[in-house]
């Protein structure tokens, strides 16, 4: 071997020892000898060294930010120390669980006279953002003014990231309208920073007038604000765009896409792109998850869980909130148990959400006691906890407990009514006959508590008092709304004709359903059974002649059995449902006994 290449074997070697030490954590006592060797092997001046060992202190520090920082500022023992090592410093502190620190750093570089370059403010303000450090942040804003350093690109796409995040929106638009020149970061900034604080539509407005090739990052919040809006057209504009760019189709990419989908209640689109999915996390699963149930498929949602059980994946709050959801919504009281219990099991902490969705459950599933112990097991509770309960309370008639509980929800300063839960209390009265207490509340929406009624609040009125028989009066209030009433109104009156035989109102509603719906089975069916039950024969023939002509038939019935915890829907007529043979054995077995 030459011997002049021997020296520089030996530094090459030890060089990749230090790099080795330095990317893991070790034992706190062989600290000074690491220190010691970067000082004695001359890489003091070596910004390969330098970097990683900032990292190092940051990460795998066993001291302060003081101590780390004495130690970067012995190691770079200069006349005019550079910032170099101390903005590694501060931007490694940025990427840990303390941020704060890498204040700290800079606190100290200004004290001891190291100047700060064009790199040290962005990295500081990247941290102030780590910890919502607004006033930090406004006051390295001001520095960056006195050093000359606001009109540098980092420092100005640095700034609009802290105001963004910051929830001072304003400031960052107006820091990105006095920015002479932009790139892509500027602009995803800014539109992150709208999509964070729920300005879907600037955000999208934004993203219209960008002029920078978008990166995944603009994509995915513009994505996100699609979904949120649920503007499908532009939402699969750039899923065509990212087609087009051969993007690849990452997990953060199509947990974006999936999420997009779904809300914009586009199953099938959202499903494809999930199959298409290489891997998939506890992201991947809650959007399409949620998605069918927001979509109305809790069967499939239901399925979809089982499936993702299988992975190995636990479900997270999001995912036991959907799914009790989806029990409800079924009536799948054994899923719903299983849930429960394994929250129970798990020890997981119960947020408003998981108590709800659990309300929710029990009372839709008829377990009244059940919804009202867990209602009350509730560490805390918002409007729609009440609205749980005591929508559940009406669909079963307990109205006067429905109105317990709503004048201890109103006696609760802290909560306040809203439309939903009036249309709860109203339907409460309704299945309980509670006439004159629903007109009392009906009137209290606007003359207490400034709620404008919907039509939903007078589908409800219109239900009170045509159960109660006061048809008339019912009629009268549907003259009077300032909506049109729907099929739904005009449904609840026919019902109520048939169940109290008043024939003489059924022609003028059967127009109004007929001009609506002329094709809704329901309304011919029913009208049929108000003429059979008052002996009226002849008019029933016409109906079923009428059904015939417009080509209108009978929607079939169906009915959800849950069996180990799979709910299984059948229709009146069905034959293919993969285990009708065993059925038919069944219910031989049955007929025969």
């Amino acid at each position: 071997m030459n011997a002049a290449s021997s020296p520089h074997r030996a530094h090459s070697l030890i060089k990749e020892a230090l790099l080795a030490l330095l990317t893991k954590p070790t034992n706190p006592s062989f600290f000074p000898e690491l220190q010691a060797l970067i000082l004695t092997s001359g890489f003091a001046q070596d910004p390969s060294i330098l970097l990683p060992f900032a990292q190092y202190l940051a990460n795998f520090s066993f001291s302060s930010s003081s101590s780390s920082y004495k130690t970067l500022l012995q190691i770079r023992h200069l006349h005019h120390p550079s910032p170099f090592p101390f903005n590694s410093l501060i931007a490694s502190y940025a990427h840990t669980r303390r941020p704060q620190a890498a204040l700290a750093v800079y606190t100290s570089m200004a004290r001891d006279g190291i100047r700060p370059d064009r790199y040290t403010l962005p990295v500081a303000l990247k941290s102030c953002a780590r910890f919502l450090g607004l006033g930090e942040g406004r006051q390295l804003h001001c520095a960056a003014i006195k050093m000359g350093f606001l009109r540098r690109l980092h420092v100005e796409n640095a700034l609009v990231h802290l105001y963004g995040v910051c929830g001072e929106y304003s400031c960052a638009g107006h820091l990105f309208d006095e920015m002479r020149v932009r790139d892509v970061v500027s602009w995803t900034g800014l539109i992150s920073a709208y999509v964070k604080g729920g300005f879907f539509g600037r955000a999208l407005e934004l993203f219209g007038v960008m002029d920078a090739e978008p990166n995944v990052a603009t994509l995915v919040n513009v994505l996100m604000a699609c979904g949120r809006l649920g503007s499908a057209e532009l939402g699969r504009g750039v899923h065509g765009l990212m087609v087009k760019r051969e993007t690849e189709l990452g997990l953060i990419v199509g947990n974006a896409l999936v999420d997009m989908y779904a809300k914009c209640e586009l199953l099938d689109e959202a499903k494809l792109v999930f199959e298409e999915l290489r891997e998939r996390d506890i992201v991947s699963w809650t959007s399409i998850i949620s998605g069918l149930v927001q979509c109305k498929h809790p069967k499939e949602a239901i399925e979809m869980f089982h499936a993702m059980q299988e992975t190995g994946l636990e479900p997270d709050k999001v995912i036991l909130s959907s799914i009790l959801s989806a029990c409800a919504s079924l009536g799948a009281l054994d899923c719903g148990r299983w849930v429960h219990e394994y929250i129970e099991h798990k020890g997981i902490e119960w947020d408003v959400h998981i108590g709800t969705s659990m309300v929710d459950m029990y009372a839709k599933c008829g377990c009244l006691d059940l919804a009202i112990s867990t209602f009350h097991r509730m560490p805390c509770k918002n409007v729609s906890s009440w609205n749980a309960l005591i929508g559940g309370l009406a669909i079963h008639g307990f109205g006067k407990e429905a109105l317990r509980y709503f004048d201890g929800m109103v006696s609760d300063v802290a909560i306040r009514p809203n439309e939903v839960t009036f249309i709860a209390i109203l339907s409460a009265c309704s299945h309980s006959g509670l006439v004159k207490e629903g007109r009392r509340l009906f009137a209290s929406m606007t003359e207490f508590y400034k709620l404008t009624p919907s039509i939903e609040h007078y589908g409800c009125m219109v239900d009170l008092l045509g159960r109660a028989g006061l048809i008339e009066e019912a009629y009268d209030l549907i003259k009077v709304m300032p909506t049109r009433a729907d099929v739904f109104i005009w449904g609840s009156m026919l019902s109520a004709c048939k169940a109290h035989g008043n024939v003489d109102f059924t022609q003028k509603i059967l127009g109004h359903l007929l001009e609506m719906e002329p094709s809704n089975s329901g309304v011919y069916v029913l009208l049929s059974n108000i003429y059979a039950i008052n002996d009226r024969w002849g008019d029933v023939t016409k109906v079923r002649l009428l059904m015939r002509e417009k080509g209108v038939q009978k929607e079939p019935g169906s009915s959800v059995i849950e069996v180990n915890g799979m709910a299984h829907e059948f229709l009146v007529g069905m034959s293919d449902h993969p285990q009708m043979e065993e059925i038919w054995l069944v219910l031989s077995w049955f007929s025969a006994g």
